[in-house]
């Protein structure tokens, strides 16, 4: 039964040039399963309520974060006006778009803002170290668009079973990464053994049914191994 209730805001924080996290306390721990999502709503108002992906894990005990893409939306310029101490409403959790048998090998397929959920994915399968082996492969245009550098950095290196592939139209000089868009032959390279893996789609909802189709269509992987969500959170 998800939860109904006003929570404060803790600390807001910048990921990119135009991303932003908020951390809310909620006065007590968060439960929820990560890649869950949650409903809230801005100034009291119907009209600026959105459902967005939690971007923490269940792990981070002491506040459960929302992250967004700055946009001109009406909601957009609400959110962007958040600073510590403001109250907003929110219900969660919602979603099933979570880890299901942790020692199976899973593979992400993450563009932009769609790495939310996922970050609280891998931030909990590390944490707890569940021994599942991940492969991520996640697109953005350029290297100042990546949400979370930081933390799949750092993730890396503390959990040898977390592979990251970086997808970039516009490569970065010195920067590792795949330059162009994601498709069946970067999923080959990067995911050596994808016939054998669960794989979590999660970007807008163009991009998820394009990655759809390069895994059926040519990789013949069967639908019951695809996991996606369309990320609403724009």
């Amino acid at each position: 039964m998800p939860q109904d209730l006003i929570a404060r805001v803790k600390e807001v924080i910048p990921r990119t040039y135009n991303v932003k996290s908020v951390r809310l306390d909620i006065g007590g721990k968060p439960e929820f399963q990560a890649g869950q999502f949650l409903a809230v709503t801005l100034q009291d108002d119907p009209a600026l309520k959105r459902y967005l992906s939690i971007s923490s894990s269940p792990t981070e005990e002491c506040y459960l974060e929302f992250t967004k893409k700055l946009t001109n939306s009406g909601f957009s310029r609400a959110f962007n006006a958040l600073k510590a101490g403001d109250s907003v409403h929110i219900q969660y959790p919602f979603g099933k778009f979570v880890l299901g048998d942790p020692g199976a090998g899973i593979a992400f397929l993450s563009g932009g803002i769609g790495i939310t959920p996922i970050r609280s994915i891998v931030k909990y399968a590390v944490d707890r170290n569940l021994g599942t082996d991940m492969v991520l492969v996640y697109a953005n245009r350029s290297l100042r668009d990546i949400v979370f550098k930081e933390d799949f950095d750092a993730m890396q290196k503390a959990y040898p079973k977390l592979k990251v592939g970086h997808v970039l139209c516009e490569p970065a000089p010195g920067f590792k990464c795949i330059p162009g868009l994601i498709n069946a032959q970067v999923v080959r390279n990067e995911v050596g053994d994808y016939a054998r893996r669960k794989f979590y789609l999660c970007g807008p909802p163009e991009m998820v049914a394009a990655m759809e189709q390069i895994l059926t269509r040519e990789l013949n992987l069967p639908q019951e191994n695809i996991i996606t969500e369309n990320f609403q959170g724009y």
